[in-house]
C-alpha cells in the first residue's frame, strides 16, 4: 500500500514528461516537499517516511533548465510529426512557468489580483515558514521563488466597494485619492472567507492605538481595506526572506491591476513602481520561454538575455514622495513579530474560544512567536477570557 500510493504520487509529478518521453525521468522535484532545496538533494528522513527505497525509484533530482537525455516518445513522433531528435526540457509546475513567463528577475515581485491575489517573488536567501511555499528558482539555480496565496480577493474588494462606494469603482478610486497614506493608523483586516495566509476569517478593525473597533467611515474603510492588503503580502513576503531591493519591479496581473489608484496604493506600501503586463497566459508563455532557455542553459546563457526581445511591462506609477518614510516605518510596527499582531491573533484566539466564528491553526498561533501559554495567559489578563 505504501508504494501503491508513492507510485500514484511519482506519477502525478511526472505525469508531463511521462505524456511526452513515454518513461520514467528525472524529477525538478522542489513541489513535492521531499526536497532539501538548498542542498538541492532528497531529504531522506522525509522519503522514509513515504517507504522505504524511494530514493532510487525517484531518481537524480536535476536542475529546471535541463534537457531530459531520453528524448521524445515515438507516439509524437509518430502521431504528430515531431523530429527524433526533439529535446525535452525537464517539466515545472504552472506556477513556477509563471515566472518564466513574466520574467521576473532578483528583487521582482509579481503579483496576481484576482478572486484570489498571488505573489511570486524570486529570493536569494529563503527563510521557509509556516505560510507560503519555497521552490527552485526555474530559471536560475543558485535562486529561489516563493509563493503566497490570499484568498480574500477580488470578491471582498467589490463586497466593500458595493457598501462604501455605491458600487462604483470611480467613487472607489477617488475615496483612495483623497485619504492620506497609512490611512490616519486606521488599518483593517477583511477575510469574508476562511484567508490562507493566515488562516483565519472575520472582518477586524484597528485605530493608531492598536484598539480593535468596530467600524470607519467609508473612505477610510476603502484605504483600510487596500493598505491592509497589500500590508499583509509584504509582511508575509518579508517574512519569507523577501528583501525590497533598489532595482525592484512589481508586475501586476488580474483584474484589479486596471485600476490605477489601487495599484498607487500598492506600490506606496512596497517602495517600488508598479508595472503591468498583457500576458493573458503567462504559465504558458513561461514554458514556451524555458523551452527555448533549455536549449541554451549549459552556456551560461540567462533566461534574461534569451527573452531580450520579448514584450517588456508598461510602468503605470511610482511611489509618492514620502510614502517610503510613512509605510517604512509602519510595516515593522505593525508586523508578524510586532505587538500589534501578537494582539491580533490574541482576538482571533478568543473569537475562537467564545463565538466559534473564527477558524485559526495552532500554526498561526505559533507564527507571532508566543506560546498558547503565553496567549492564554496574556487574553485572560487584557480581554479577561473567562
Amino acid at each position: 500500500m505504501q508504494y501503491l500510493f508513492c507510485f500514484l504520487f511519482i506519477i502525478y509529478f511526472m505525469f508531463q514528461d511521462l505524456h511526452f518521453l513515454f518513461e520514467y525521468c528525472c524529477l525538478v522535484g522542489s513541489g513535492m516537499n521531499l526536497l532539501q532545496i538548498c542542498d538541492k538533494i532528497w531529504s531522506t528522513a522525509c522519503l522514509n517516511a513515504c517507504a522505504p527505497g524511494l530514493e532510487e525509484k525517484l531518481g537524480p533530482v536535476v536542475p529546471s533548465s535541463s534537457v531530459l537525455v531520453c528524448g521524445i516518445s515515438p507516439y509524437y513522433i509518430q502521431r504528430y510529426g515531431f523530429s527524433p531528435d526533439c529535446k525535452v526540457v525537464a517539466f515545472t509546475g504552472d506556477n513556477p512557468a509563471s515566472l518564466a513567463g513574466m520574467k521576473l528577475e532578483e528583487g521582482d515581485i509579481a503579483i496576481s489580483l484576482g478572486t484570489s491575489d498571488t505573489l511570486f517573488l524570486w529570493i536569494k536567501e529563503p527563510t521557509p515558514a509556516l505560510e507560503g511555499h519555497i521552490f527552485c528558482n526555474p530559471v536560475d539555480s543558485q535562486a529561489y521563488m516563493a509563493l503566497l496565496c490570499f484568498k480574500n480577493g477580488s470578491l471582498i474588494r467589490e463586497r466593500i466597494r458595493d457598501d462604501c462606494a455605491s458600487g462604483s469603482w470611480d467613487e472607489f478610486s477617488k475615496a483612495l485619492k483623497c485619504t492620506v497614506i497609512g490611512n490616519d493608523g486606521n488599518l483593517g483586516f477583511y477575510f469574508d472567507v476562511i484567508e490562507i495566509t493566515p488562516e483565519a476569517v472575520g472582518i477586524h478593525r484597528f485605530n493608531r492605538d492598536n484598539n480593535k473597533v468596530p467600524d470607519f467611515p467609508k473612505e477610510v474603510e476603502i484605504r483600510a481595506l487596500i493598505e491592509g492588503q497589500f500590508m499583509a503580502k509584504r509582511i508575509h513576503a518579508e517574512k519569507l526572506g523577501y528583501k525590497i531591493m533598489p532595482r525592484t519591479r512589481i508586475l501586476a496581473t488580474g483584474g484589479a491591476s486596471y485600476n490605477k489608484e489601487i495599484l498607487q496604493v500598492l506600490s506606496d506600501v512596497f517602495s517600488a513602481p508598479v508595472y503591468t503586463i498583457d500576458t493573458a497566459n503567462s504559465a504558458c508563455l513561461g514554458c514556451a520561454y524555458r523551452a527555448i532557455h533549455g536549449l541554451v542553459a549549459e552556456t551560461s546563457v540567462s533566461l534574461v538575455e534569451v527573452v531580450k526581445l520579448a514584450p517588456e511591462p508598461r510602468l503605470v506609477v511610482t511611489p509618492t514622495a514620502g510614502a517610503n518614510q510613512v509605510m517604512g516605518s509602519w510595516v515593522p510596527c505593525r508586523g508578524i513579530n510586532s505587538e500589534f499582531f501578537s494582539l491580533f491573533y490574541i482576538l482571533l484566539a478568543y473569537n475562537v474560544l467564545t463565538t466559534k466564528r473564527i477558524i485559526v491553526s495552532i500554526s498561526v498561533l505559533f507564527s507571532s512567536f508566543l506560546t498558547l501559554l503565553d496567549l492564554v495567559i496574556i487574553a485572560h489578563r487584557f480581554i479577561g477570557l473567562k
